[in-house]
């Protein structure tokens, strides 16, 4: 089965070279690398170009945002199965997509999604928060549970019949679209025991208070847009839950 992976980037020439070696580098042999980038100013494009042969889709121009480049992204993805890897992240080992994909060789299976490491922009082999998933379950999300969106990986045909990223939602459009697949399709899921992603602190939905106000609004505005009634303790459980993963 062939795999797609998606990276969008902009203005990130210090950290992409490692997110795209770490996806190049696996040694599993049907990926299809896709990289969108947003039109940046600085040299990422010249360190893009440098793979630009290994690439299955690559593009410079400029979008509306995070997550109009991911459609973008899914868009051009040819293959059976797509992840998402952001330029600050990269992936924890060489085998992570071959075992990955030894899992989709149940034709049944539709999502699957394992742990995740926040690490220092400056030494990805310190760890500062830990992200550790489960199993999804009738209220999983109800619990403030959410797995790791740099961690999930979906069938195409996901996408074709949930649809993709909400652009209405400009930092938790990632939730959104996990509570939409999660919640109102049948989908089978696993949860594989695995470190998937050493992700660097930062990203928009952690940089700044306001930015994480308006991230809480959103996750409670995904509810309302998929007809779905959250839990009056789902705010102050995941406060808990996030703080709880620097103690792990």
């Amino acid at each position: 089965m062939k795999i797609s992976i998606i990276t969008v980037v902009y203005n990130n020439e210090k950290t992409i070279n490692e997110a795209i070696n770490s996806v190049l580098n696996q040694n599993y042999d049907n990926i299809e690398y896709i990289i969108i980038d947003g039109g940046s100013k600085d040299n990422t494009i010249a360190e893009i170009t440098k793979y630009k042969d290994r690439l299955g889709y690559f593009v410079s121009e400029k979008d509306n945002g995070l997550y109009d480049a991911m459609n973008k992204g899914i868009r051009e993805a040819t293959g059976d199965i797509i992840g998402i890897l952001n330029s600050d992240d990269l992936y924890q080992d060489i085998n992570v997509i071959s075992d990955v994909m030894r899992h989709f060789a149940d034709e049944k299976l539709d999502i699957l999604y394992g742990d995740l490491v926040y690490v220092k922009n400056d030494d990805v082999s310190s760890v500062v928060r830990n992200w550790k998933s489960k199993s999804y379950y009738k209220d999983f999300f109800e619990n403030a549970n959410v797995p790791p969106h740099p961690s999930l990986f979906l069938r195409k045909r996901v996408y074709q019949e949930a649809g993709l990223f909400n652009l209405d939602y400009k930092i938790a459009a990632d939730y959104e679209l996990m509570l939409r697949i999660f919640k109102n399709y049948t989908f089978k899921s696993k949860y594989i025991n695995r470190l998937i992603v050493r992700m660097r602190l930062g990203g928009a939905s952690n940089e700044s208070f306001s930015s994480i106000i308006k991230q809480n609004r959103e996750v409670l505005s995904a509810w309302k847009e998929n007809n779905l009634k959250s839990p009056f303790y789902l705010m102050p459980l995941r406060i808990v839950k996030k703080v709880a993963q620097y103690f792990k």
